[in-house]
């Protein structure tokens, strides 16, 4: 089979940054989407559960219907992949983003329990699954999108700011949470005003469909087409038929990822309220270390496209377990500005994942990327997206830091993770 790349340039082209820009404000407009539901979870419990209800069963209900969201993403990434490869990247990478917008502005419209019972929750379960599936193939989309479009020599960076994007997502999603709070009364907030975070979600995504009809088809899959080099059979039977050795490393790139992005940055609030910082204080906190995290991403793209996966995913995990040490064993122990510094370094070395996606890129075939790359992101993404709180939990009964270990773990695993890849991918005889 003839080898296709893009193309031979190095350079960005105005074509290949506005394709970049489009990308990322979908994958940060997701990601928006997907986190302000656990900002407001609280909320949503009260709303969409009745009354009688305990708030410990409330809030587990409320998590549940969460957690199906991770659930449904195996087959949104499959299915939407499958077509992808099939009929093109462009129509699923459009397709993705209007299943999480509407559903997002559903929610944010959707009648509470008061007005129509138990079918208010089940309607929102319905948007959850749908958000799960349509952020089950944006991710992997994207990552395609943009890897087909750019020089061979520029994917890492492209897919580093495409990862910097989903970051700015969860940024977007806090930031919201506290307009929101500092606008509006407490009683404002539960009777309405957080709807308008959901609401404003929904039209961004509307916004970013409209745009997205600029977008090109990817040369790569245009040359596929032209030469008849389309999969012939279903292409994730291919994937696991023929690339198992690249769908595991692919699974353990993610569960990385996963790790940094949960633990570090999702779940370090609570954590810094633990010790007695105040909670507006641990959001300032978390907000810095998220830009330090996008500004990682760009620089763990660079590296990757000038050194490798492999002394990329290396270097990086071993400065993420010394940026962990020195975070997690100073809490408590440092001046609140001293360990302030310490979570942006920590939030820069977990910026490591930026690199993961280029690692999934070269690893499939341009005939079954989509499909390879969608399969073990969201295959691995739904198992340690699930796991990963409830054993940091379980490691905290013994140890106030037990974060700390889960990530030294993950870091060690991708430590092998580099080695395997080496292995499989980068050595030359």
């Amino acid at each position: 089979m003839t080898q296709i790349t893009p193309q031979d340039a190095t350079t960005l082209t105005r074509q290949d940054r506005r394709t970049l820009a489009l990308s990322s404000l979908g994958g940060a407009l997701e990601f928006y989407d997907f986190v302000i539901y656990v900002f407001f979870a609280k909320i949503i419990a009260e709303q969409f559960f009745p009354s009688s209800l305990s708030p410990f069963w409330a809030m587990l209900n409320t998590y549940a219907i969460f957690a199906a969201g991770y659930f449904f993403r195996p087959l949104g990434g499959v299915v939407m992949a499958h077509f992808g490869d099939l009929l093109g990247r462009k129509r699923l990478f459009t397709l993705s983003i209007l299943l999480m917008a509407l559903p997002t502005l559903a929610i944010g419209l959707l009648p509470n329990f008061a007005h129509i019972g138990y079918a208010a929750p089940l309607l929102l379960l319905l948007m959850r699954i749908l958000q799960g599936i349509a952020i089950g193939g944006e991710i992997p989309a994207a990552w395609t999108f943009v890897s087909e479009h750019v020089p061979p020599q520029r994917v890492g960076f492209a897919n580093g700011l495409l990862t910097a994007g989903l970051s700015l997502g969860i940024l977007l999603g806090a930031l919201m949470s506290l307009w929101i709070a500092m606008q509006f009364t407490e009683l404002e907030v539960k009777a309405w005003a957080w709807r308008i975070a959901f609401i404003v979600g929904g039209v961004f995504g509307l916004v970013a469909l409209y745009l997205r009809r600029y977008l090109k088809e990817t040369p790569v899959f245009q040359a596929m087409q032209a030469k008849q080099q389309l999969a012939k059979s279903l292409p994730v039977l291919q994937v696991l038929a023929q690339h198992k050795t690249a769908v595991g490393i692919g699974m353990l790139l993610t569960w990385f990822l996963t790790a940094c992005v949960v633990v570090i940055i999702l779940a370090t609030p609570n954590l810094l309220a633990n010790f007695g910082i105040a909670r507006a204080d641990a959001f300032k906190m978390q907000s810095m270390a998220i830009v330090m995290q996008m500004l990682g991403c760009v620089i763990a793209g660079l590296c990757a496209d000038r050194f490798g996966a492999t002394k990329t995913l290396l270097l990086g995990a071993i400065f993420v377990a010394l940026s962990s040490l020195l975070f997690y064993l100073n809490l408590g122990q440092v001046s609140q500005s001293t360990l302030f510094i310490l979570y942006m370094l920590l939030g820069l070395s977990s910026g490591t994942v930026g690199m993961v996606a280029y690692g999934l890129v070269k690893m499939f075939p341009a005939p079954i990327r989509f499909s390879g790359i969608s399969f073990s992101y969201n295959l691995s993404y739904a198992i340690a997206g699930g796991l990963t709180l409830p054993i940091v939990q379980w490691l905290s009964l013994y140890s106030p830091i037990g974060g700390m270990y889960y990530i030294l773990l993950v870091c060690v695993v991708a430590m092998i993770t580099a080695w395997l890849y080496r292995q499989k991918f980068e050595k030359t005889s």
